[in-house]
């Protein structure tokens, strides 16, 4: 016999005190126990849980120390700063009540979390607001009304162009810049901006060469995109970026600089508008809204510019000063953007992890193991069609939401390709880039959480037909998405995953899988 001394319980009597034990050769998936007393009889269920866990996993994790403990030194500077702002706007609960119809009987939290927003990316102004209902639209609006549109209407109708230094955008963006034909809906294109792109570097990097020569005196916008997104390249770091500002401004101080700043806020303990970037934009449903906004973008910067932007989102003479929130809505953004740092630093964590299990697997990651992250997305090379797929469904399968379900590859809005979405979410859209052959997670809202990846058939896929062993903790849904871009470089397919703690948390496994054969 031994004792388990962690199933020892203590009934709402005091004098009822519960040892249980059970042979050491047993292996019981459950037990019940009953011990007599004076007053009554209590009885006691003992349940044995699977262990989640595996070696690699679990080796992982404790050889990641020194860098968990950077990401906790991070989400304590960063929650600092949050904290700072929400007492200077003097925060209280009366900000929480919303409006209704045109907001004009808005009782303030609308201007004091525009305020504390700003404070906190270091910008003279910031909008958040619910209306902006994804990320493409935000960078519409950024390409637009943050600067595009209301640059048109300034200038004599000559040709400018919009310049893209990092690289080609996000696909969802080819039909608002021009790239590909919106039908004469409005793009950049229709407005007669013209688009430009630097080419990377070899290394995935800027170009810095070519930058520093690529304006001309049509470059009246220069675009940066912070994150990866579904391009196998680093992530800027915020001090590439400001790099970056001052080669362009140094080429024509006139030139608005515009950051895409999506799954990169919080990853750093500085923003690009702190860095001299003229309007930065992102989604309150990924990094900002702290795992539980339901909708919403922001737009901070410069304020002349945000207020065109504002003026953008609704009509100019109107710009930041109506349009309403619900109450419950307006609570979960001050909420979300406070829990924002600590939500970030899980999935920072959670990056650091598949990176280090995936290689260990033989796989190609990106990030590489143990170097910065500038951004929440860690993307690991598969290598076929076949495997995401097979993913998509286990991730499905194993999701709190709609695991019932199969995902189905189709038609998606903003792209030119099939999309396929393994979406178990509690907030619709919450994907980003990924891969993982199969994962378990622990979460919590601490940082101390720990997120391990539990592998099986480690080594191997068996095609279409793998059976990944995919644990997650309650609380904690991913989701996948898969695109395929046909180019000249070949057929690639690109997944998303992303996780959540206690919600939705983007820890945005990002996966690139190159199709051969």
């Amino acid at each position: 016999m031994f004792q388990l001394p962690f199933f020892t319980t203590t009934s709402a009597y005091p004098t009822h005190t519960f040892a249980l034990t059970c042979p050491t050769a047993a292996a019981y998936t459950g037990a019940a126990f009953s011990a007599p007393s004076k007053s009554r009889a209590s009885t006691v269920s003992l349940y044995r849980e699977e262990q989640p866990f595996v070696p690699e996993v679990e080796k992982a994790v404790d050889s990641l120390y020194s860098e968990f403990r950077a990401v906790d030194n991070l989400v304590a500077r960063n929650t600092a700063r949050v904290l700072k702002a929400f007492q200077n706007a003097r925060v209280g609960s009366h900000h929480f009540g919303g409006s209704t119809g045109y907001g004009h009987e808005e009782a303030g939290g609308r201007e004091a979390l525009d305020q504390v927003f700003a404070e906190i990316f270091g910008a003279e102004s910031a909008i958040v607001r619910a209306q902006v209902h994804m990320q493409s639209p935000v960078l519409c609006l950024l390409s637009y009304g943050r600067g595009m549109s209301y640059i048109h209407n300034m200038l004599t109708p000559i040709l400018y162009q919009l310049l893209a230094v990092a690289g080609a955008p996000y696909d969802t963006l080819e039909e608002v810049i021009g790239i590909r034909d919106s039908n004469g809906l409005g793009s950049l294109k229709d407005f007669g901006i013209y688009y430009r792109e630097v080419p990377l570097a070899k290394d995935g990097g800027l170009d810095w060469a070519a930058l520093k020569t690529a304006l001309n005196p049509q470059t009246k916008c220069a675009l940066i995109q912070r994150s990866c997104g579904y391009s196998w390249r680093r992530s800027l770091s915020v001090d590439e970026i400001g790099k970056a500002i001052k080669i362009i401004k140094l080429q024509n101080p006139n030139c608005l600089v515009m950051v895409d700043n999506c799954y990169g806020e919080f990853t750093e303990s500085i923003e690009p508008s702190m860095v001299g970037a003229d309007l930065i934009a992102g989604s309150f449903i990924k990094n900002p809204g702290g795992t539980i906004a339901p909708c919403g973008g922001y737009v901070a910067g410069k304020e002349k510019w945000v207020a065109a932007a504002a003026a953008r989102l609704s009509a100019p003479g109107l710009g930041i000063d109506c349009g309403s929130t619900p109450g419950d809505i307006m609570r979960i953004f001050f909420q979300g953007l406070f829990l924002a740092p600590q939500m970030v630093g899980e999935a920072i964590k959670g990056s650091f992890l598949i990176a280090e299990v995936m290689a260990g697997q033989g796989y190609k990651v990106q990030p590489a193991c143990r170097v910065p992250r500038h951004d929440v997305v860690q993307a690991v090379q598969l290598g076929s069609r076949e495997r995401l797929l097979a993913f998509c469904e286990a991730v499905q399968r194993s999701s709190p939401v709609s695991s019932f379900t199969k995902p189905i590859a189709g038609a998606t809005a903003g792209y030119a390709s099939e999309v396929i979405f393994a979406d178990g979410t509690f907030i619709d859209g919450r994907w980003q880039p990924l891969d993982s052959m199969g994962a378990s997670s622990r979460g919590g809202s601490q940082s101390s959480i720990e997120y391990t990846f539990s592998i099986a058939n480690t080594g191997s896929f068996n095609g279409a037909f793998i059976q990944p062993k995919v644990k997650f903790a309650p609380g904690l849904p991913l989701s996948i998405g898969l695109v395929n871009l046909d180019r000249a470089e070949g057929n690639l397919s690109y997944g998303c995953l992303q996780g959540g703690f206690n919600l939705d948390l983007d820890f945005s496994l990002h996966l690139t899988a190159n199709h051969v054969g």
